[in-house]
């Protein structure tokens, strides 16, 4: 069994993350060594996945998902692709966006609104801000 000191010192992941974590549901502690909390080796794990998940992008409630009752790993495969379909989309137009900064940048225009590369830019950025300000409202 680890205190919650010993699962910060290994983790990193401080202490008011962990009593978060508990109390969203996504790990439980097995009871308490003085006024400390204890864990299950499996913590680490456990936290090793919310780590990766949210690196990837996911909610925690969709992490929380990820976990079967007994705290183990229960992931769903089409979700995970789904999620990296997302990201290649991301990556895709950050990609762009990039690659329009950069030409902007370099462009011999003599202003960026004269600059065709830099107003298509403008107009996919505009365009992008509709769609979004479209999914807040729906």
């Amino acid at each position: 069994m680890l205190d919650i000191s010993e699962v910060v010192q290994r983790t990193g992941v401080p202490a008011s993350t962990l009593r978060y974590y508990e109390e969203k549901g996504l790990i439980v502690s097995t009871g308490r060594r003085g006024l400390k909390r204890v864990f299950s080796p499996q913590v680490l794990d456990q936290l090793g996945l919310i780590a990766l998940g949210q690196a990837a992008g996911f909610s925690l409630d969709e992490i929380g998902a990820m976990f079967a009752a007994d705290g183990e790993p229960h992931i769903d495969r089409a979700v995970l692709l789904s999620k990296a379909e997302t990201l290649d989309d991301t990556i895709r137009k950050l990609t762009a966006m990039r690659d329009g900064l950069r030409h902007a940048a370099r462009c011999s225009a003599p202003s960026h609104l004269e600059c065709p590369s830099f107003r298509r830019l403008m107009k996919v950025a505009s365009a992008r801000a509709k769609v979004d300000k479209r999914r807040v409202r729906n």
